[in-house]
């Protein structure tokens, strides 16, 4: 099939996709399904592998992020439950000033995301977001954009992220370099973000009204809101556009153990304990000769469904049995933490279903194709190869791991230096960054762990990665003649 009929369906299979989720109302599960199987159908994916190719999407997608999806809301279904959510909530308030909680978060998201994998940080830090909009009373957006953007711009851009690491490797990028010049670009690129999600979340979106209750423990005000905003009763509202509350910190009426909640210590050495994991295990398979015993226990331990399982039984001693709770009590708080996140999980593998369609039908492909021949200047081709990439089949490491793989003969040819490798691997990780939309197992997992329906997602969450991924390229090309 040619690249102009491959093209043409991916478009109409996207805006299909849109107009039966935005339009019809068709629940975005279903919808992904039935769109990806039209356009694996249309693109000429023969019908004996049909289902091979949604099996191998869902299950890619799904072994990898339904189990620290699950765990890590365990994780934060405990904390809340024990009262830490709150009392973090509060030292970050006393600390920072509600104002500033919200770029508190997002500095939480950039060193948190550089040893964590975009999904488990979400998972971890999003009960966080939600305890102190509780706590303010201010819009969830307001510190869930700008945190999970920062989260999300780390995994694009460093090592030890498996996209820049193939990256490096393929092209022959030093990662040290990469690292010495990433860290301030990306520091760049959030903080960036963080001023433009301010601007963003001035006005109200709707909210999901379970998760409205869930975060604030009420039914949202105005049912065609949804909200977006918090209960007003409690909240003024500022000059910039963002309510200042006015809190109270809840007096203890009794010694009771269990119903005192934990040390802000406690609940951040429980948060770090999982990040720590996971570091040791990627030092350990950097540092450590391969076949030694330190190194094969760190690799275990650090990996991120042993790290969120050992996290989850400390929550339940130290937060849980230690406290007073029968064992009963803690498997009901475990259990509860479940349905809550079932649909994310169900969507989020179907997006990785419509991701692993668009590749094998070989759109992704004839974008490739498309992009090789207009002879552009390496690192624009390399952003714009990615971003295209991107925006076609939804993954970021994917897409990171197609471009370095098509570009790397011209790299060659090139003669770049190790610095310039370096710049042009960055390049790619701000592509990356860019259009996380419908297609993206993260935009389905921010926008529901958010409350957010698709338009309100493709308007916040997707227009700011792209921005952010823009200007990563920018501050890429600004460097480019300095190395």
């Amino acid at each position: 099939m040619s690249h102009t009929a491959l093209l043409l369906i991916a478009a109409v299979g996207v805006a299909t996709l849109l107009l039966l989720i935005l339009r019809a109302k068709v629940q975005p599960f279903v919808a992904l399904v039935v769109v990806s199987i039209g356009v694996a159908l249309a693109a000429g994916v023969p019908a004996a592998d049909l289902v091979k190719t949604i099996e191998e999407g869902m299950g890619s997608t799904l072994g990898h992020i339904a189990t620290i999806i699950a765990l890590g809301a365990m994780i934060g279904r405990i904390i809340e439950l024990s009262g830490g959510a709150a009392a973090f909530a509060h030292s970050l308030i006393d600390r920072f000033g509600s104002k500033r909680t919200p770029l508190a978060l997002t500095v939480a998201g950039f060193v948190l995301g550089i040893p964590v994998f975009f999904e488990v940080g979400l998972i971890i830090l999003m009960p966080i977001a939600y305890g102190v909009a509780r706590a303010s009373h201010k819009p969830l957006l307001v510190y869930a954009l700008p945190m999970g953007a920062a989260m999300l711009t780390v995994h694009a851009f460093l090592p030890p992220h498996p996209g820049a690491v193939a990256v490096a490797q393929a092209i022959g990028a030093d990662q040290g370099l990469m690292l010495l010049m990433g860290i301030p670009v990306t520091a760049v690129v959030i903080l960036f973000g963080y001023l433009v999600s301010r601007r963003m979340t001035r006005r109200e979106y709707p909210m999901d009204p379970t998760v409205y209750a869930e975060v604030y423990g009420e039914e949202p005000t105005t049912p065609e809101a949804g909200g977006g905003s918090a209960p007003a009763a409690t909240a003024s509202r500022s000059d910039d556009g963002h309510g200042t509350a006015v809190l109270t910190r809840p007096e203890p009426t009794t010694t009771d153990p269990a119903s005192q909640p934990p040390s802000v210590g406690t609940v951040l050495a429980l948060i770090v304990t999982p990040i720590l994991l996971i570091l040791l295990g990627t030092l350990g398979q950097n540092l450590l000769a391969d076949g030694s015993a330190p190194r094969a226990v760190l690799t275990v331990l650090g990996a991120p469904m042993v790290a969120l399982l050992i996290d989850v039984a400390l929550c339940a001693y130290v937060l849980g049995a230690r406290r007073g709770w029968e064992r009963a009590r803690i498997a009901d708080v475990m259990t509860s933490a479940l349905p809550p996140v079932a649909m994310v999980i169900l969507v989020a593998g179907a997006g990785g279903v419509f991701g692993k369609v668009l590749v094998a039908s070989g759109i992704g492909d004839a974008i490739a194709d498309v992009l090789d021949r207009t002879g552009l200047p390496a690192l624009f081709l390399a952003f714009l190869m990615t971003l295209a990439l991107r925006a076609a089949q939804g993954s970021a490491t994917v897409a990171l791991i197609t471009t370095a793989g098509i570009l790397t003969p011209l790299l060659q040819r090139a003669d770049l230096s190790t610095g310039q490798l370096s710049l042009v691997a960055l390049a790619m990780g701000a592509g990356a960054l860019a259009v996380s939309h419908i297609n993206d197992a993260g935009y389905w997992m921010f926008t529901k762990l958010a409350g957010l329906d698709v338009a309100s997602g493709l308007r916040t969450w997707t227009v700011l990665t792209t921005v952010m991924g823009m200007a990563g390229f920018g501050l890429t090309a600004a460097l480019w003649p300095l190395v």
